[in-house]
C-alpha cells in the first residue's frame, strides 16, 4: 500500500564488520566548532529567541528543578532518596541526580536561595534566569551532534535540513524552555549515540546509551532495539558466529557506567528506595491530559458507549465508579465504564509483543538503517501502549523519526503526520494566553522551513485509486488541525460567556431559610471537551503514523 519508488538515502550505511579504527584519533574533532555562516545564524536566532522567553510561563517542572538543585546541594548523597521537604522530590537516576549537583554550584554562588531547601517556590529573577540559561548552554550538547550529522552525511544539504528543524523543533521550545525540563540536553546524548551507530563506532553508542539511561530511565524503552542491534552486528560476524572478546568488552563498559551511577547507592543499601522512586507503579493507566496513544482512542471509545448504553437502555452493567473516573481533568487510577479496565501486565505484554516484531526483523537485517527504524519504532510502541504515558514522551518518537524523514515520500509523509499530531498534542502543556500566540506561530513557520524543501525532495506522485484516496485522506486529517485550534480557542470563551450571563437568584441575608439554589446546566460542565478532543484527534494521527511506519519497516528490504 505504502510501497515508494527507490530513493537516494541520507544515512551512510556501516556493516557490522567495520572497526572503530578511528575513534580515539577523531575523539577531540567534538571540540571544534567548525560552523558555517547559516549555522551560526541558526544558533544566535534560536538564542535570542529562547531569551526572550525567560519571562514566560513555567509549569511545576521548574520548582522541581529547583529542589532538586536544594536536595543536591543541601543534603549528603546518602539522603537525596529519601527528602520529603517538598512534594516535588528527586525521582530521577542518579547521573541526572549529579548533574543537578554540578548545576547547584554556581547556583549557589550566584544566589545562595536557589539551593535553599526549605526555601519552597522560589521564583525571584535569579533563579528564573539561572534555569533558564542551563537550558539553553546544555542544550548546546544537541548541537554540536547534529552538527556532526551534517558533516558525515551523503546528502548534507538534506542532513541540514533535518538538523536545523532538531534543533529548533518546537517541541524542545515548548518542553524546555516554557514548561522547563532538560530534553534537548538529553536527546543530544541519544542521537550522539545513534550518530556513533551511524559511524560504525558501535561500542561507543553502547556506552553513550547507557550514560542516558542514568539520566532519565524513560529511555528504557529503546533499550531493546540497542541490545538486539549491537548483540548481532558488533558481538557477532556476518556469518552469525559469536565475538567473545567484543561482547565482554561491551558488557565491561555497560556494566562500569551503572557500576559508576548505581554503586554508591548500592553500597548504602539504598537500592529499594531508589527503585521505588523512578518506577511509581501506583499511576493510572492515563495522565491527566490524555497522552494521544491508543489508550486515548480507547478511553473516548468508553465514554461514546457509555452514552450509547445509556440512552439506549440496554441492560449492560456499568461500572459506576467509572462514569467520572476517565473525564474528570485529575491524575489517578483510569477506571472504564463500559469496557473492561486495563492492568499494567496489559500494557507491558502488548507493548512487548509489538517490540519483538519489529526486533525480530532487526536481528536479521542489523544494517545502521534497520537500527534507527527499529529504534524508532519500539519508542513508537512504548508511547502508544505504555502505562500512564506523559504527553511529552512523543518526543521519543519525533526526534529518531526525524532522521528518517527524507528517506523517501512514505517516510515523509509519515514524518508530516507524527510531527503535526505530535507537536499538537504539546500545545495544552502553554495553556495561558500569553504563550498561545507564541506556540501557535513558532510551530506554524517551523512546519513551512521544514516539511517544504523536504516534500520537494521526495515528492511521489500516487499512481493508483486507493493511493490517491489515502492522500486525500491524510491531507483532509491535516487541516483539520486549524479548525481543532480554532475551537479549542473559542471554546473557553463561550464557557465563560455561559457562565456570566446565566441567571442567578437574588442574594439571600436569612441564613438557613433561603432554599438552596438549583445547579444550571451550561457549557461548563464540558471544562475538558477541548483536552479530550485534542488528545483523541492527535491520537488518529499518531496511531496512523505508527501503522504507517510499522508496514514501511517490515516490507522494506534491507
Amino acid at each position: 500500500m505504502m510501497a515508494q519508488p527507490p530513493h537516494a538515502s541520507t544515512s551512510r550505511e556501516i556493516y557490522p564488520h567495520e572497526e572503530d579504527s578511528n575513534e580515539w584519533s577523531s575523539r577531540f574533532s567534538w571540540l571544534k566548532w567548525d560552523l558555517t555562516p547559516s549555522e551560526w545564524d541558526i544558533l544566535l536566532v534560536s538564542t535570542c529567541i529562547k531569551l526572550l522567553l525567560f519571562p514566560a510561563y513555567r509549569s511545576t517542572d521548574f520548582e522541581v528543578h529547583r529542589n532538586w538543585l536544594a536536595i543536591t546541594h543541601s543534603l549528603p548523597l546518602s539522603q537525596w532518596y529519601y527528602d520529603t521537604t517538598s512534594e516535588w522530590t528527586l525521582d530521577y537516576p542518579p547521573f541526572f541526580a549529579y548533574f543537578e549537583k554540578l548545576l547547584s554550584v554556581p547556583a549557589a554562588l550566584i544566589d545562595p536561595q536557589i539551593v535553599k531547601l526549605e526555601n519552597l517556590n522560589y521564583d525571584t529573577w535569579s533563579v528564573i534566569a539561572y534555569q533558564r540559561t542551563t537550558v539553553i548552554l546544555t542544550e548546546l550538547v544537541l548541537g554540536a551532534v547534529l552538527v556532526k550529522f551534517i558533516r558525515g552525511a551523503a546528502e548534507p544539504s538534506t542532513q541540514r535540513i533535518i538538523s536545523a528543524s532538531l534543533f529548533l523543533h518546537p517541541g524542545f521550545l515548548i518542553v524546555d524552555h516554557i514548561h522547563f525540563q532538560y530534553n534537548g540536553f538529553m536527546f543530544g546524548i541519544l542521537l550522539w549515540s545513534i550518530l556513533m551507530a551511524r559511524d560504525g563506532k558501535k561500542l561507543a553508542s553502547g556506552v553513550l546509551f547507557a550514560v542516558l539511561l542514568n539520566f532519565k530511565h524513560i529511555y528504557m524503552y529503546l533499550a531493546p532495539a540497542y541490545f538486539v542491534y549491537l548483540l548481532r552486528s558488533f558481538c557477532m560476524s556476518p556469518q552469525g558466529e559469536a565475538l567473545p572478546i567484543r561482547f565482554l568488552s561491551l558488557a565491561n563498559a555497560v556494566i562500569a557506567i551503572f557500576i559508576l551511577s548505581l554503586g554508591p547507592f548500592i553500597l548504602m543499601g539504598q537500592l529499594p528506595q531508589l527503585a521505588s522512586r523512578l518506577f511509581p507503579f501506583k499511576r493510572g493507566l492515563n495522565h491527566a491530559y490524555w497522552a494521544p496513544n491508543a489508550w486515548a482512542l480507547v478511553t473516548a471509545a468508553d465514554r461514546v458507549l457509555l452514552r450509547y448504553v445509556r440512552r439506549a437502555g440496554f441492560d449492560i452493567p456499568v461500572n459506576s465508579s467509572g462514569v467520572a473516573s476517565t473525564s474528570r481533568g485529575l491524575v489517578g487510577d483510569t477506571v472504564f465504564a463500559v469496557i473492561p479496565n486495563i492492568k499494567p501486565s496489559y500494557t507491558f505484554i502488548i507493548t512487548m509483543a509489538f517490540q519483538a516484531i519489529f526486533l525480530v526483523k532487526l536481528w536479521r537485517t542489523p544494517t545502521y538503517k534497520s537500527f534507527l527504524t527499529s529504534l524508532t519504532l519500539c519508542g513508537y510502541v512504548s508511547f502508544m501502549f505504555g502505562w500512564h504515558v506523559h504527553e511529552k514522551a512523543v518526543l521519543l518518537v519525533l526526534v529518531p523519526l526525524s532522521l528518517l524523514a527524507a528517506e523517501n515520500h512514505a517516510y515523509f509523509r509519515t514524518f508530516l503526520l507524527a510531527s503535526c499530531a505530535g507537536v499538537f498534542s504539546l500545545f495544552p502543556l502553554l495553556f495561558t494566553p500569553a504563550e498561545t500566540f507564541v506556540k501557535i506561530v513558532y510551530s506554524a513557520i517551523w512546519a513551512f522551513f521544514v516539511f517544504n524543501p523536504l516534500n520537494r525532495k521526495v515528492y511521489w506522485f500516487p499512481t493508483s485509486l486507493p493511493l490517491v484516496i489515502l492522500d486525500f485522506l491524510e491531507k483532509l486529517y491535516l487541516l483539520g488541525f486549524p479548525l481543532l485550534q480554532l475551537f479549542v480557542t473559542i471554546f473557553p470563551l463561550l464557557t465563560h460567556s455561559s457562565f456570566v450571563t446565566r441567571s442567578e437568584p437574588p442574594p439571600c441575608t436569612i441564613p438557613f431559610v433561603c432554599p438552596e439554589p438549583k445547579p444550571i446546566k451550561s457549557l461548563g460542565d464540558l471544562e475538558f471537551l477541548p483536552l479530550m478532543l485534542t488528545s483523541v484527534y492527535c491520537a488518529v494521527g499518531l496511531v496512523w503514523a505508527f501503522l504507517r511506519l510499522s508496514i514501511i519497516y517490515l516490507k522494506e528490504q534491507y
